[in-house]
């Protein structure tokens, strides 16, 4: 049964980033960490998220910059993300996790994974990437970043091109009310922090490529059919990269499968874990 946020405890936790807001809801000696999107916050997983409180003490971030987390007021580095995840484990007293993240989650979940196995027991990695932005795809977004600052707090230009980046057509014809979560998550965000992630994640994001084929905790990579950031081939990348690491792409989903999706990506997970847990036990 799907929570409401008024069932999960709000608490602030001090980090490199500044303070993050994090929701806990759940019971269980294991923990279980969700980072979002970029410009979503860690209520785009609610309804994924509640299938695992009956086992898990499960935590739901609002990323720098996003949500209650404080602004930013710089750019950041993908090992101070994962360094955000470890600031949060010791915050709620977990020695080690199981992390699911979507896009720049997901990128983290894999830096975090190759930066700190002894605080990982498996990582779900949703629509991300291992390889930097494209030349294109760099000048792109460094443009629409700076027209966002122009702006000033105009977010007609990125919220279009959220929308467009983000859905597909199945979930924007099946399931509207996605798209409505997506529109109200963009008129919330701070347009000076969006500035600052947005080039911290697309036109600044490093080749981990290298770096992933240190990993050697259980990988899951899921990707979307219709993701329009990273199709499918992206995902398959993703995955050979991870030595190990297991995939499944999800038709008719785009590029927030755990918010397009939730019942069946909360399967898949939940057998990847199940799984998991039986040949290390």
């Amino acid at each position: 049964m799907t929570q409401t946020l008024d069932d999960w405890d709000s608490r602030g936790v001090r980090s490199c980033l500044g303070r993050l807001h994090v929701r806990v809801c759940g019971r269980g000696p294991a923990s279980m960490v969700f980072w979002p999107s970029l410009i979503m916050d860690g209520a785009m997983w609610l309804e994924l998220a509640s299938r695992f409180t009956d086992r898990y003490r499960v935590v739901l971030v609002d990323s720098p910059g996003h949500g209650q987390s404080d602004p930013l007021d710089r750019m950041f580095t993908f090992d101070e993300c994962a360094r955000c995840v470890v600031e949060i484990l010791d915050a709620i007293s977990a020695p080690r996790t199981h992390f699911v993240g979507s896009a720049w989650g997901g990128m983290i979940g894999g830096t975090f994974a190759a930066r700190y196995p002894e605080r990982l027991a498996a990582a779900v990695l949703m629509n991300a990437t291992a390889r930097p932005a494209r030349f294109r795809q760099r000048l792109d977004y460094a443009a629409m970043t700076r027209l966002l600052r122009l702006l000033d707090g105009i977010r007609g230009p990125l919220v279009g091109r959220a929308v467009h980046a983000f859905l597909g057509p199945t979930t924007r014809r099946e399931r509207p009310g996605v798209e409505t979560m997506v529109r109200s998550a963009l008129e919330r965000i701070d347009t000076d922090s969006a500035y600052f992630a947005i080039r911290s994640v697309v036109p600044a994001r490093p080749d981990q490529q290298a770096l992933f084929g240190s990993i050697r905790a259980p990988v899951l990579v899921i990707g979307g059919e219709e993701d329009r950031t990273f199709p499918p081939e992206e995902s398959r990348r993703l995955a050979a990269a991870i030595p190990g690491a297991e995939l499944q792409i999800i038709p008719g989903t785009a590029h927030l499968a755990g918010l397009e999706r939730p019942d069946e990506v909360g399967q898949i997970i939940d057998d990847f874990f199940r799984r998991r847990a039986q040949t290390t036990s």
